[in-house]
């Protein structure tokens, strides 16, 4: 883009523009008022939220499906740290956001003066949760620091990003040059030997299996992972952030079920585990994870990941689509043979012969997961068939840090081809749900996107029902209420304690969602979710749908 004499809140917006940005997140305060001045002129819309909280979940939505960074833009002072929760939930699931802020002004001294949301060091805050926080100098910076966060988001593993213009700068006006815009990248190709490495051990294993993370994303469109998989005769099993990376309804897929202890006691049987863009951590397993006794094969774009939890034995560090690509060629029988086929006479190791037949044991897996947590499980069930039933193949599912989506959905609720299912992953945070699902409806309309949560979480941002209700998009809400945080109150009981501070008052959830200008109703049996759910799925606005829950 050409030079000229901008102020810096227009060399801010022509950076961004330059990127190709269309949408921000955020709400308009005293001190970044020359940001909105110049958004329409660059053809970049804007999303007002209702809590600078909401703003963020809504980016990250935004961007985990649209694959392009999602960017807000605060004020000083309490609206940036109001942010600052979902720019660590960004870290955590390796999202690219990037929040922008202005800051004291370049020359504010450091004895507090009492200036409007002054704060000590908005910088050191963000950089204990972002990538990095950049605070620029100059105008002519501001493109520089622009064009370092979107580098960051496509040569490296994704994480949020801030960046800081002192107040002053916005306004001032100064003589550039040409945006500088993030250089093209190269998805980062695995070395050979490491490739080759790791084929013979999975072309050596008689009882492999993969394990996909959310890293492993980008090899699921073409189907690598799943060709790979079916190859190999491996059962995969998946992480939060790597639902429906293989279908869930394929017979060797094992779902979300990391969790379960039956799944876990079968990785460590495995002579072989191949595992693409997870850190296998405790928020992963829901535990320490197991001792394997194979070898462990890791693909990353990350290489601390190779040293991080259980060290990999076979480290691969690269996209994971150019890795899995790679692999896939280097096991593939001559003549489309696959690992389950025997060619008579053939020699068992070269013809891949499992010990087992996978299919059948992916199925005794299911059943084994299914069976552990049937008691405690069965109230989510008949209502999550039932949402799957309406809901299209493509449809967008967000996700809250309720009981109804960690044990309902996410091992229950299976994902169809091209459909998403967003979980706020690691960090944990609550009230993920309804802003997300904002962000994943701003970016595809036409498409279904429904929220899914529990009464507690929501309760984090519900004000967004007022934000999606401006929007005038329809967007179903579906919350099971258990009149509190249910989990806090079971882990409380589980160790002999009298819940405490866990009950929450009862609320009228559907007037609450009518009061902010949407609709609501509540659904007492699959049947009346079923009928909810598709006139919801027609109706312009947000429509909450409360399934009570029986509690304690």
């Amino acid at each position: 883009m050409t030079a000229g004499t901008p102020t810096g809140g227009e060399a801010l917006v022509r950076a961004l523009c330059g990127h190709a940005v269309t949408r921000v997140f955020g709400i308009p305060g005293t001190h970044n008022l020359e940001i909105y001045r110049h958004l329409s002129a660059y053809g970049i819309r804007h999303v007002l939220t209702r809590h600078e909280q909401g703003a963020g979940y809504a980016a990250d939505g935004y961007a985990r499906v649209t694959r392009h960074p999602g960017v807000v833009i605060t004020t000083t002072g309490p609206a940036l740290l109001n942010v600052a929760a979902a720019v660590g939930q960004a870290y955590s699931d390796s999202v690219p956001l990037l929040v922008v802020s202005p800051g004291m002004p370049l020359r504010h001294p450091r004895l507090a003066t009492g200036l409007l949301h002054e704060t000590r060091s908005q910088t050191e805050a963000l950089r204990g949760v972002a990538a990095f926080s950049h605070r620029v100098s100059s105008v002519a910076e501001i493109d520089a620091a622009v064009a370092r966060a979107f580098t960051l988001f496509r040569s490296r593993r994704p994480r949020p990003a801030h960046i800081e213009i002192p107040l002053d700068l916005l306004e001032a006006a100064e003589e550039t040059g040409p945006v500088r815009l993030a250089p093209p990248v190269a998805p980062l190709a695995p070395a050979a030997a490491a490739v080759e490495r790791a084929a013979e051990a999975l072309l050596a294993a008689r009882r492999p299996a993969l394990v996909l993370g959310g890293g492993a994303r980008g090899a699921a469109t073409p189907g690598i992972a799943l060709a790979l998989a079916e190859e190999l005769g491996a059962p995969v099993v998946t992480t939060a952030n790597g639902k429906g990376i293989v279908p869930e309804t394929h017979p060797l897929s094992l779902g979300v079920s990391l969790h379960s202890p039956s799944v876990q006691n079968w990785l460590t049987e495995r002579d072989a585990v191949l595992a693409v863009g997870t850190e296998l951590a405790e928020s992963d397993l829901w535990s320490a994870p197991p001792a394997l006794n194979g070898t462990l094969i890791r693909v990353d774009l990350d290489p601390d990941q190779m040293y991080a939890g259980l060290p990999a034995d076979i480290p691969v560090v690269g996209d994971a689509r150019l890795a899995l690509t790679a692999l896939l060629a280097a096991v593939e029988t001559p003549g489309g043979v696959h690992r389950h086929a025997r060619v008579p006479g053939e020699d068992p190791v070269h013809a891949r012969v499992p010990d087992e037949d996978p299919v059948r044991r992916a199925g005794v897996l299911r059943a084994a997961r299914n069976a552990e947590t049937a008691g405690r499980d069965a109230r989510w069930i008949p209502y999550l068939r039932a949402l799957r039933a309406v809901l299209a193949e493509d449809a967008v599912i967000t996700s809250d840090s309720a009981q109804c989506c960690y044990y309902g959905a996410l091992p229950h609720l299976p994902l169809g081809p091209g459909g998403r299912y967003l979980h706020p992953t690691g960090f944990g945070t609550l009230g993920y749900a309804l802003p997300a699902a904002i962000g994943a409806k701003t970016a595809f309309p036409d498409r279904q996107v429904v929220a899914l949560s529990g009464d507690g979480g929501l309760q984090f941002t519900v004000q967004e029902l007022a934000t999606a209700a401006q929007l005038g998009l329809p967007l179903p809400v579906v919350v099971f209420d258990n009149g509190g945080y249910g989990e806090i109150r079971d882990e409380m009981a589980a160790r002999g304690d009298t819940p405490t501070a866990v009950d929450l008052a009862p609320v009228d959830l559907p007037a609450l969602a009518r009061a902010y200008g949407g609709q609501g109703t509540h659904a007492y049996s699959p049947d009346e979710l079923t009928a909810a759910l598709t006139k919801a799925l027609r109706t312009p606005g947000p429509t909450l749908i409360a399934i009570p829950e029986e509690t304690p």
